[in-house]
């Protein structure tokens, strides 16, 4: 081989692994920055409930009232508490006040999990229509109702377990 030959082929080497340098390092920013895609997506979805009827503005505000009627101990069905069941955050409960909860390894989170499966911005539970949401923020390793892998915004039933990594929790009157 020439030695022009032999200077390309290093020099595509090297580029190659600058690539791969680059791309290590945008995964692991990603990982424990959260990802662009991830926080738009979460804002977008946030703002949705708000502006997704905006001729009705009362339907907007209809979600948390029944939320806060199960705290209370009315005859709804609905959950007045989120429990940890399984994880290291076990016997961890938090009420359960329409206010959306970030579950992941972030400082920022509601439910902080330090959990090598959880992603820093796992996954998010939120009040519509009277019922509790979950929803994946595009997690490494998913998050999981029941045994059916959360791909969509999917309603969470009380006692259903949604497991994220080695953590589970429950909806709970």
């Amino acid at each position: 081989m020439s030695d022009f030959t032999l200077t390309l082929i290093k020099l595509a080497f090297l580029a190659v692994l600058w690539l791969f340098v680059i791309a290590a390092v945008g995964v692991i920013r990603a990982d424990l920055f959260g990802s662009k895609a991830a926080t738009k997506a979460a804002a977008r979805a946030a703002q949705q409930p708000r502006s997704h009827k905006a001729g009705r503005p009362q339907q907007a505000a209809a979600p948390p009232p029944p939320p806060r009627r199960g705290a209370h101990g009315g005859g709804s069905g609905a959950p007045s508490k989120l429990v940890v069941v399984q994880g290291e955050r076990a016997g961890t409960v938090i009420d359960l006040t329409g206010v959306p909860i970030t579950i992941g390894r972030a400082n920022d989170a509601t439910l902080v999990v330090t959990d090598d499966y959880a992603s820093s911005r796992h996954a998010r539970l939120y009040a519509q229509d009277g019922q509790w949401i979950v929803e994946d923020l595009g997690s490494t390793n998913g998050t999981y109702l029941g045994r059916t892998k959360v791909s969509r915004p999917m309603p969470v039933p009380p006692g259903v377990p949604v497991r994220i990594g080695k953590t589970v929790i429950e909806l709970r009157k």
